[in-house]
């Protein structure tokens, strides 16, 4: 919703007194294999979730290579880079899978040689209200680009992979893993397309929104939360304050 807590009030008001509906543009949640996760998390499809890692990276320069990548709003403070705000989408999806967070630590430096003013790599630790504990790690920097997830549970394992799209699970009872293709045509596209199919349906009163403004606000307070736990080298829990976090 923002790269700043700044003014989010003001924009819930707004919203509140028109009367509009707010769907936050977190596009992961519309991919078939979290989705399917998600269905199978609720299914106790491996029993009780104990752990989870999700790891996110890929080298800048890449990501646009027609045009100089320190121009971007990914490379510039001004404009809410750095790799934590950029790429926030596994501290919403952790959220929509499995609970709230109640507890962090980061870590977050520029490691590269890409000379960038903001952070480049980061390594987090999350603690859920659930007891289930997990890291995310995120670099501006990897080559080839990786986004994986992987989630442990008391009774099996489940895995995706965004290269492919696919997402694995193995079942202790069953004692071998099962895959789940993504449909033959899927594309990165698709998700940005089911997501606005999912704002008109939305605008028009037939859905409640998957990613609402509490999920934005929610997922833009745990990236701010990481930077504050990497800048002063300590843990944050319990009721996090908003105080300070955007300096």
């Amino acid at each position: 919703i923002s790269h700043s807590m700044a003014r989010i009030d003001e924009l819930r008001a707004a919203v509140k007194r028109g009367g509009g509906q707010v769907l936050v543009g977190f596009q992961f949640r519309f991919h078939p294999g979290l989705r399917k996760i998600a269905d199978w998390l609720k299914d106790d499809a491996i029993g009780r979730p104990l752990s989870v890692r999700a790891h996110w990276g890929e080298s800048l320069p890449d990501w646009h290579p027609w045009e100089n990548f320190r121009d971007g709003y990914s490379a510039r403070a001004d404009l809410g880079g750095g790799v934590v705000l950029t790429l926030s989408h596994p501290l919403d999806y952790l959220r929509w899978l499995l609970g709230e967070v109640e507890s962090l630590w980061a870590f977050t430096s520029s490691q590269s040689n890409l000379s960038l003013p903001v952070e480049d790599t980061a390594e987090i630790g999350l603690g859920f209200v659930n007891a289930v504990i997990g890291s995310v790690h995120l670099n501006f920097t990897q080559r080839p680009p990786v986004h994986k997830l992987e989630i442990i549970g008391a009774g099996g394992t489940i895995r995706w992979d965004n290269d492919n799209g696919a997402v694995q699970i193995y079942r202790g009872e069953d004692g071998q893993w099962e895959m789940i293709s993504p449909p033959d045509d899927f594309s990165r596209n698709d998700l940005f397309l089911d997501e606005m199919r999912h704002f008109i349906d939305l605008a028009e009163e037939k859905v409640d929104s998957l990613c609402t403004l509490d999920d934005g606000e929610q997922a833009l307070y745990l990236a701010w939360s990481v930077l504050r736990s990497s800048k002063s080298g300590g843990m944050v829990a319990g009721k996090l304050s908003l105080e300070g976090l955007n300096e």
